[in-house]
């Protein structure tokens, strides 16, 4: 698999695993440090699409997948 580059894409990856989210919960998640990623330099932001997976899949085991 390969990386996502920026929330857009994220959001767009997201929404094709059946897990929806927003740009303000990314952000949550970002500023929490709870969502895998890299910021390589200056306000990139890249996902490895094997992180999220591991990600999205230890949301579901905890119903942690949507933030308050």
């Amino acid at each position: 698999m390969g990386k996502i580059q920026g929330i857009p894409k994220l959001l767009e990856y997201l929404e094709q695993r059946s897990c929806p989210m927003t740009e303000e919960q990314i952000q949550q998640l970002l500023s929490k440090r709870t969502i895998p990623h890299a910021r390589p330099y200056g306000d990139m932001i890249l996902f490895d699409e094997n992180h999220i997976e591991w990600w999205i899949e230890e949301q579901r085991k905890t119903d942690k997948l949507v933030t308050d």
